[in-house]
């Protein structure tokens, strides 16, 4: 079983930072992707960056240039640097963790998502 705990978010005005992290543990031998999505009252949840084992990131377009995904493998945890925020980043935002829990995926490729770390950004 894995598991993913996300952190960081909180009340930050507009044109602030914020750092999300997102750590998952449990039977991981490898990790595939990380990415972030995000849930704002009353709409679906949505991607917001994609981070994968061979570094390609995705980003949302209306993300790009403020936001940044990166991953510390030995950790096997993620980061969502989140600057210039504006009120319509205001969501709850969760982890999703893609993994493989042996050499080669023989065992099968998985996923598994945190609980989510909301984020308000508001004056």
């Amino acid at each position: 079983q894995v598991q993913v705990v996300e952190s960081g978010g909180g009340l930050v005005q507009p044109g602030g930072s914020l750092r999300l992290s997102c750590a998952a543990s449990g039977k991981i031998f490898s990790i595939n992707q990380m990415g972030w999505y995000r849930q704002a009252p009353g709409k679906e949840r949505e991607a917001v960056a994609i981070l994968d084992s061979r570094g390609t990131t995705n980003y949302r377009d209306s993300v790009k240039g403020r936001f940044t995904i990166s991953m510390d493998s030995a950790k096997n945890t993620a980061y969502l640097q989140m600057n210039s925020l504006k009120p319509e980043d205001t969501a709850i935002y969760y982890c999703n963790v893609y993994y493989c829990t042996a050499y080669g995926c023989y065992e099968g490729a998985f996923d598994a998502w945190g609980q989510g770390t909301p984020v308000t950004v508001s004056s």
